[in-house]
């Protein structure tokens, strides 16, 4: 019993720690950053920072920095905001319906922070059918060059070229 409640107290200081990371990176963002990611706000398109960005990299949560998508899943959907037709890991986002035009889009939240980053379509290209049309704001890009250093060495195999 003893050993359930050290780990339950450790367990309950590591998401606080979190919470607190968080909480600090909040505290740094612009007042659009902020407005898209807690307020649930748009950017304007083909006006923001990475809807025709083509450098490798990832795109990590602005707010946690969760890795989310991968350059290589991006592409041009017309929309003029950065489009994926896939994300790293489906886990990593919540998906809710929003009504909030008037009829039904698909809302997508980063799952650790709870910040809103855009709407999933059925309208993507053929891999799978979906596109994450998903806010500049709420985004942080990661170069590829500077994976490694930054503690994103795991998601290196994205841009091996043997595959």
């Amino acid at each position: 019993m003893k050993q359930i409640g050290i780990y339950i107290s450790l367990m309950s200081l590591l998401l606080t720690l979190g919470e607190e990371d968080m909480d600090k990176n909040k505290k740094k963002l612009t007042s659009l950053q902020l407005e898209v990611t807690q307020n649930c706000a748009t950017e304007p398109p083909f006006n923001n920072k990475y809807w025709d960005n083509k450098e490798p990299g990832i795109y990590v949560d602005i707010v946690s920095g969760e890795p989310l998508f991968c350059s290589k899943h991006q592409y041009d959907s017309g929309s003029g905001w950065p489009s994926f037709y896939q994300p790293l890991e489906k886990k990593d986002l919540k998906l809710s319906d929003d009504y909030d035009l008037g009829y039904k889009r698909v809302e997508v939240k980063a799952e650790k922070s709870n910040s809103h980053l855009g709407h999933v379509f059925d309208d993507g290209p053929k891999e799978t059918g979906e596109r994450y049309c998903i806010n500049s704001a709420s985004l942080k890009f990661i170069h590829k060059n500077d994976m490694q250093q930054l503690g994103y060495k795991n998601l290196m195999y994205l841009f091996d070229d043997k595959k």
